[in-house]
């Protein structure tokens, strides 16, 4: 249970199938449920939103020194803000609270993320998006911990799956949205960010505070031995979380510049384009949410489908196939997220919650933010991003192959029996 302090389970599984903490029926939980949902997807807003115009930045900024590098790190900064301080936040999470954290943070976000849209230096851009990646942490944080909070058993799976589609589908709308504004200029998709100054008060009034919950378990806290954080449990999963992210972020990051190494140049096309390769992501976290299984046995079979997508990406020669190689990419990569997220979470007790979701989305937004770095970095040795996709898939490729070779040595280890349903 969320509360528990007997070991940790060894494996990735539902653990436990006792009632919610709150009401898992009604207008308030549905409003619970959009509101973390809605804050769920603002790192993605941050992630995605102004992808479809970065090579507009590029040449408006062409003749700033460095600019081929600094102008994806434009796009991708708030994940390194994110990675690094998300571990504090997840330490903040469990001293100060959730609720608090998550509102001030929520304001903050609009104040940052409309910056760019006065500035007109590149450096001070890349600064205003650093601190969109420190609001980002404490709303990732806080949202992902208040679903393990909120919810247990089978009922959190879906619900943290349920985020997944939320923000693969807020990615589509948001790549679309993009391509559309940025059509006037490359600075018009800033003013999105000013949407989450709706959210903050409805979350003030509208979410409960799991501190109650925290104060009835604490005598079962207290009367029981101290246990020590799971470090080593969580290690493996935040190390495959890492690379995963990197395999997530590529075609939301590099589709406008493998589309323009194509020749399609029209930033409505190329968001239209990364918007139907992004959707099959959404289909990816249905399908997860379906199969009711422990997430831990997936992983090799979704790796491999994420390398097969990016080997069709390599080897495309038209738009066409290259959003066909997308799509497979990005169905694996809807099962993929839930599938790391569930089973690290799975690991966590209630005391833990804070902490390992913080440490989590570090190893996550890490991957995040070195993925074109990487990419750049392999492209300058196989001459194109094509064959640096290739390179990529291959890495994937070798990761479920190890993922399914150690799943044959573990035998009996994880338990392939579907989740226990939540009970009332």
């Amino acid at each position: 249970m969320p509360g528990s302090v007997s070991p940790t389970p060894p494996s990735a599984t539902v653990d436990d199938v006792a009632p919610s903490p709150v009401a898992a029926s009604g207008p308030a939980h549905l409003l619970r449920v959009t509101l973390l949902m809605a804050g769920s997807c603002l790192p993605i807003l941050g992630a995605v939103l102004i992808a479809p115009v970065l090579p507009k930045m590029q040449d408006h900024f062409a003749s700033t020194p460095g600019a081929k590098a600094l102008v994806p790190l434009a796009l991708t900064v708030p994940a390194l803000s994110l990675a690094l301080l998300a571990p504090f936040a997840g330490v903040i999470v469990d001293r100060l609270g959730r609720k608090r954290l998550l509102v001030v943070t929520t304001v903050l976000y609009a104040v940052f993320g409309t910056a760019p849209l006065w500035l007109d230096s590149l450096g001070a851009i890349i600064a205003s998006r650093a601190l969109v990646g420190v609001a980002e942490a404490a709303i990732m944080t806080c949202c992902t911990t208040l679903i393990g909070d909120y919810y247990t058993g089978h009922r959190r799976v879906k619900y943290l799956a349920l985020q997944t589609m939320c923000a693969s589908a807020s990615a589509t709308v948001f790549f679309v949205l993009g391509g559309a504004v940025g059509a006037a200029g490359w600075k018009v998709p800033f003013w999105v960010y000013a949407v989450s100054l709706a959210l903050a008060p409805l979350m003030a009034s509208a979410l409960p505070n799991p501190a109650a919950r925290a104060a009835t378990d604490e005598a079962a806290v207290t009367s029981a031995p101290r246990r020590p954080f799971p470090w080593r449990l969580l290690a493996g999963i935040c190390a495959l979380t890492f690379f995963g992210a990197m395999v997530f972020y590529t075609v939301p990051v590099e589709m406008a510049y493998l589309l323009d190494d194509l020749g399609v140049e029209d930033s409505g096309v190329i968001g239209l384009a990364t918007a139907i390769a992004s959707a099959a992501t959404v289909g990816g976290a249905v399908v997860f949410a379906r199969l009711k299984r422990s997430p831990d046995p997936m992983l090799p079979a979704v790796f491999a489908l994420c390398a097969a997508g990016f080997g069709v990406m390599f080897l495309a020669g038209s738009a066409p196939l290259l959003v066909v190689g997308a799509v497979i990419n990005c169905l694996g990569t809807g099962m993929l997220l839930p599938a790391l997220l569930t089973s690290a979470m799975s690991r966590l007790a209630f005391e833990d919650r804070g902490r390992g979701t913080g440490l989590w989305m570090a190893a996550f937004f890490g991957g995040e933010f070195v993925c074109p770095l990487v990419l750049l970095a392999v492209e300058s040795g196989v001459g194109s991003l094509a064959g640096a996709v290739g390179v990529l898939g291959v890495a994937a490729a070798l990761v479920a192959a190890g993922l399914w070779a150690a799943a044959r040595r573990r035998t009996g280890a994880v338990d392939p029996r579907p989740l226990p349903e939540q009970l009332a």
